[in-house]
Parts: C-alpha cells; structure tokens; sequence
C-alpha cells in the first residue's frame, strides 16, 4: 500500500471513541404507566417498543402496533424511526418517521406517552479492539459493537436470528458464530430457502426415501441430518413457504425429522441459524410467518447495519478484498479510494466485493459507479418538499423521491430489463422488485 493510500484508510477508518449517552424511557400516560426501559449504549441492536413479546418495551396499548417504533443510541442522540406503525409516532405531538432526540422529550404511541431522559455522557463503551471476529470484519464503531455479542452467542447453543439487507454478510456472521464455538468441527450446513423451488423445499430440509417421488431414485439425507452434530444456517427463513413452517417448528423444537415417504423418526443435534433480509415481527403481524416459529427462534438477535452507516469500513473491506482477490503487488489507486468512500453502495459488502472483482479483472468500477450514472458537477435533482412539515417526514419523502426517479431511469438505461437494472444497482432482482413495487413501478 503507498503511504498516500495508507493515509487515506487511516483518515476513514477514524481511530476514535464517540461519545455516548444513557438514555431511559418512561411511561409516563397510558395503560403502561409506570413501566420503564434503560438503553444500553453498548448494545449494539435497536431497542423496539410496541404489543409484541420481543419488543424491549412491551405494551398493551390496543393502539399501538405491535412493532410500532425502534430507537438506538448513537452517540449523544437517541435515534428514533417509526416501523410503519398504524396509528403514527409522535414526538412533541409531531408526527414523525425519524427523528434524533437528546433528552426531554415526549414520544407518543396509540393513547400512550413515554418521556425520554439522558442520564449520562460517557465514552462509548463495549468497543473492542479488533477489527474482525473470525471471518467477519468491521472496524467501525457498530460492528465494534457487535464483537462481544457475537463471542457469546458463539459459546452458547441457542438459536439466532440474523437480521440485515441484502449483501451485509449474515452467511459470514453464521460462518464466524460456528467458527468460534464448540461446534466449530463439524459440519456448518447452509440452506437457501429461495434457492429451492417449493415443491423440493421439505425433501431438501428432511431429506427423502428411494421412491417417494417422481425422480427419486435413491434415499438422500436433508440438511439437518447433513449438519448432524453441527450448525444449520437456513437462510431467507422469512422466504419459506407457510405450510411448510410447521414441520420446521417440530424440528427445531423435538431435534427429530422424517423424510419425505419415510415412516421413522430421525434424531438431529443442530444449532439453527435463520438469516433474513425480511422484517420478521411485520411478517408474523400479517399472517406470512407463524408466531409459534418465530418466538422459537427469536431467542437471540444480530442485526447486521448496511454499509452505508459502518464509517471506514468500505476502505478495510477494499483493502482486504483487493489482496484476497489478486492485488497484492498492485496500489489500489487513491481516486477510486475517494469515489468508493463517497458511494452508497445500494448492494452493501457484496457489492463492494463485486466492484473490486471488476477492477481488478477489467480496469473499471462497477457499472452503478460510472461517471456516465452520475451527477454531472453542478447538476442537481430537484425533489420537490414542503418546509411546513418536519425535517425527518420531508427527508424520508425525499428519499423515496430519489428512488422512484433512480429506479425509472435505471430501467430506462436497460432497456426495461430488469436483471440487468439490478445488477447494475448492484441488489438482487428480488429486491429490485420489491422496490418497484413500492414506488407502483
């Protein structure tokens, strides 16, 4: 690495400890009065309040929804987003989607108000060292975060949901949480609950008897008896197929499965993993996931941030990825250090990954890096607001502006073809969809 490009890293990565404060929530209105929650600083998942069991704050409001808000600490601030709740948040009698609070205020859930207080500011605590756990790496402060969790989540055998977008890296959190722990030596078995299709879903997961379906010439073993003694990553669980949950519940919960056409009753000793790209609490509210499954696996929870909000780490997962990927002799140049640092990287890890695969094999960026799909200088998109409504609702309008128009023209540039507008985004065509559907593309 030159010494300019050593200095740019050392510039990102930002060798420093925020500060950060303590805050507690109090019902101070509503059926809950009374109930009150302390946010740690250190931890490193958001705090939910709302009906549901899961929530950090529990309540019994009837007209709060039952995932209805989550805060997190960062820094100094209380950062506060709506979770597309019924009946709306309220901060100050503002209805807001987000908003940063630093104590004093009042936020209002269904008939129910809870006073925020800050009662501390102290370096922020729970950061270690290290820069990785196993084959995860981060050095920002939330990954920082997430370390200590993780080593304990490793050493036990509860199972664990893994939370995050598309591309963020919850395989490798699976992979570092089997690394590290007792089962480290036996097999870590990986199941794509969208890369099956749903008539081969339970055969795949239980496994299957010679005969007991056209094409199944021979008896096979399911993943849970393949990751025997071992962990079971089942990826996109929020994916999987209704009917097939609970057969998937009496696994996990009698650790025994039968194959498809077989009569007997199989013992399996596995750690379940279930990662999910989904909002699982808004799919049990609405009836895709069951709640019996959900609360089973819900045990612990690792929420993995986008890229976008890990500071300094594009430039060590550059780093890293350009000497993995063949360019140890080579400078990764600094021009592309600063375009890469100012990306938002829609498709998070994997596509920084993918962006340097293509530098390094073809001497360019990534096709949603080309200065040919970017603003020119002095050129703007006007998104239309109103400066009567408050700062976080005009900014989350905004936002969903800039995606309509970064969608529509996306297609445009591809001719309408969406697999290809995808991988230029650098998302899964699912994903893709989704978004498109949600802005009535």
């Amino acid at each position: 690495m030159s010494g300019r490009d050593e200095t740019t890293v050392r510039r990102s990565l930002g060798a420093f400890l925020p500060r950060s404060s303590r805050f507690v929530l109090d019902v101070v209105a509503g059926p809950d009065r009374g109930a009150q929650l302390e946010l740690d600083p250190a931890a490193p998942q958001q705090f939910l309040v709302g009906q549901s069991a899961t929530c950090a704050l529990t309540l019994t409001d009837p007209l709060v929804s039952r995932r209805h808000v989550a805060l997190s600490v960062e820094g100094p601030e209380l950062h506060l987003v709506d979770q597309r709740s019924t009946n709306g948040t309220f901060v100050n009698a503002v209805r807001v989607t987000e908003a940063f609070l630093r104590g004093g205020e009042s936020i209002g859930v269904g008939s129910s108000q809870i006073r925020v207080s800050q009662v501390g500011d102290q370096p922020t605590p729970g950061l270690t060292g290290s820069d990785r756990f196993g084959p995860m790496i981060g050095g920002s402060p939330r990954m920082r975060r997430l370390h200590p969790l993780l080593e304990r989540l490793a050493l036990s055998d509860v199972p664990v949901i893994i939370e995050g977008e598309t591309g963020t890296g919850k395989e490798v959190v699976a992979e570092a949480l089997h690394e590290g722990g007792p089962r480290a030596k036996r097999p870590l078995a990986v199941f794509d609950c969208t890369a099956v299709a749903p008539s081969l879903v339970e055969a795949a997961l239980f496994g299957h008897e010679r005969g007991a379906f056209t094409g199944a010439t021979t008896s096979r073993r399911g993943v849970f008896e393949q990751a025997d003694g071992g962990t079971l990553l089942i990826d996109e669980i929020g994916d999987l197929e209704l009917s097939l949950q609970p057969k998937l519940l009496r696994a996990v919960e009698r650790s025994e499965v039968r194959r498809v056409g077989g009569q007997d009753w199989i013992r399996v000793d596995v750690r379940i993993l279930a990662a999910t790209r989904r909002d699982l609490d808004l799919e049990v509210q609405t009836g895709r996931f069951r709640e019996d499954l959900f609360y089973r696996l819900n045990i612990a929870r690792v929420e993995l941030p986008p890229l976008r909000e890990r500071p300094g780490d594009v430039a060590l997962l550059a780093r890293y990825f350009w000497d993995r990927l063949g360019g140890t002799d080579l400078p990764i140049p600094y021009d592309l250090f600063e375009s890469w640092e100012d990306y938002h990287w829609p498709g998070n890890v994997r596509e920084l990954e993918n962006a340097v695969a293509r530098r390094l094999a073809l001497g360019e960026l990534a096709p949603s890096l080309h200065e040919g799909n970017r603003a020119q200088p002095g050129e703007r998109l006007e998104v239309p607001f109103e400066t009567g409504k408050a700062l976080a609702l005009a900014r989350g309008e905004a936002v969903a502006e800039f995606e309509r128009a970064y969608l529509e023209r996306l297609l445009a540039a591809h001719s309408g073809d969406v697999s290809a507008a995808a991988q230029a985004a650098g998302v899964g065509r699912r994903y893709f969809n989704m978004l498109r559907a949600r802005h009535g593309i």
